[in-house]
């Protein structure tokens, strides 16, 4: 059996190591354990806009749109993935703070079980309605099939998105944030690779960009859950009242109740992309074309913000569970600095250098804005222009619902989401007659600031420390 300080299987470090987030400089472990998830998030985001890359190069303006069409949703089931291991993991990580390491080990096959069987259901869904819903989302009818095999092909390999999302979220709440980057290095260069292949090789369209996405991240499942099981071995339970179970039906009950708002909360962009999607559409398939390259840029500059709102999540659960809720606010400020940071560099690259960045995903016939109809380039280059300057909210936002999210408060942080989705569908929907594509994007900072706003009051309150999760 592992005593408190001497035995503990977990390592001062970065990459590949254990970080104990309860001990140390607040700003320097938290920094330290965000890097690398960052870094992993970036590298699936790259492959990712490998995809829209390689498409819109070799295949077309249409593959990119159809491609385009498709990522609203998939981000959507993306985010139900990661949500619902960030949610579970802040069970694994106040286990873990509190040396209750068979109950830690409960926890975390309690939630492989449950997302398995919640990402079969939803595979199927998915395999058999996907065309149904790009209907719904009136997606352009030149771009209908491709859309369609490419959305069909991705839901086949739904389990796999999940596992892997699932147990980088284990490895994560156990301090590991650096096995996660590892896979995360190996997976893109692996899809990247079969992505060329596959197009420009073997003359796939965005069936091969498919293929390779599922192929790609169904390897890197099996390598997780491996690695996993051997790490798991390290520790040892502290007592009979610390057993193993295989399933736990309370512990389920109660991972949910904190899964679900974070679900919720990873999902919000999502399910705003998806929901304005149709909004985008009805401005044609070269506005969406230039739309999926901006949301692809979008969906790089978030990463920072959202995986350090994670590793305040992370920080935040740990000390609770060790009893250390003052230390909690001192990461709590740390994180401020490391988004500001960031959201510095990311407003500069992005306003200096929105037309190459633009041009790159659309090739050298991109269509331009003429007669009132938005074209790609012009739609691509508004949207990153003016996004850039506004990621520092998210960040904020991000780390306040990281801190309520890791003590288990959870309502509120709920509630400041869903405003935030509110907002961005309404602005989309009412203004997009007045103001054109670009009302999409000049309701989102409007939603970043009354979420950030609710859930920093809450903050304040000190309610988040009242919690009880274990």
């Amino acid at each position: 059996m592992y005593s408190d300080t001497e035995k503990r299987p977990a390592k001062r470090g970065w990459i590949g190591k254990q970080i104990d987030l309860t001990e140390g400089s607040p700003a320097k472990s938290l920094f330290l354990f965000a890097l690398p998830m960052i870094l992993g998030n970036l590298f699936q985001q790259f492959y990712n806009m490998a995809d829209s890359i390689i498409v819109g190069n070799f295949v077309g303006e249409d593959a990119l749109a159809a491609v385009g069409a498709s990522y609203a949703l998939t981000s959507v089931f993306i985010m139900i993935a990661i949500g619902g291991g960030n949610g579970t993991s802040v069970l694994t990580s106040q286990y873990l703070g509190a040396r209750q390491y068979g109950r830690m080990k409960t926890s975390i096959s309690t939630a492989l079980v449950t997302f398995l069987v919640v990402s079969l259901v939803l595979g199927m869904f998915g395999f058999a309605f996907n065309g149904r819903i790009l209907e719904l989302l009136h997606t352009p009818d030149n771009i209908m099939d491709q859309a369609r095999l490419y959305l069909g092909i991705y839901f086949l390999g739904l389990p796999f998105l999940f596992m892997y999302n699932v147990l980088a979220s284990v490895f994560n709440a156990m301090g590991d944030s650096g096995t996660p980057l590892y896979l995360l290095i190996f997976s893109s260069i692996l899809n990247v690779i079969l992505d060329i292949v596959s197009v420009t090789w073997m003359g796939m369209g965005v069936d091969g960009v498919a293929i390779a996405t599922v192929t790609a991240q169904g390897i890197s499942a099996i390598i997780s859950f491996t690695i996993l099981i051997k790490k798991l071995k390290g520790y040892e339970s502290s007592g009979a009242e610390d057993g193993f179970s295989f399933f736990d039906r309370e512990m389920l009950a109660g991972g949910m109740k904190i899964a679900i708002p974070s679900i919720l909360q990873q999902s919000i962009v999502s399910i705003g992309m998806l929901l304005v999607q149709s909004v985008v559409n009805g401005f044609g398939s070269a506005a969406l074309a230039g739309y999926s390259a901006g949301s692809r840029i979008e969906s790089i500059c978030v990463v920072p913000m959202i995986a350090t709102g994670n590793a305040v999540s992370t920080f935040t659960a740990q000390n609770i569970g060790a009893g250390n809720k003052e230390r909690v606010k001192q990461g709590y400020k740390a994180s401020y600095a490391i988004v500001g940071g960031f959201a510095l560099v990311i407003a500069l690259v992005g306003g200096l250098f929105h037309d190459p960045i633009i041009a790159a995903f659309l090739g050298g016939e991109a269509s331009q804005t003429a007669a009132g109809v938005p074209g790609a380039f012009d739609t691509g280059t508004g949207y990153v222009s003016f996004i850039c300057w506004f990621f520092a909210l998210l960040g904020l936002k991000a780390c306040t619902d990281g801190v309520l999210r890791g003590a288990g408060d959870v309502m509120v942080f709920t509630s400041a989401n869903l405003l935030n989705l509110a907002i961005r569908v309404f602005g989309a929907f009412h203004f997009a007659p007045v103001w054109g594509v670009a009302a999409v994007w000049y309701a989102v900072p409007m939603g970043w600031s009354a979420n950030y706003i609710v859930s920093f009051l809450r903050f304040l309150t000190g309610k988040w420390k009242e919690k009880k999760v274990i």
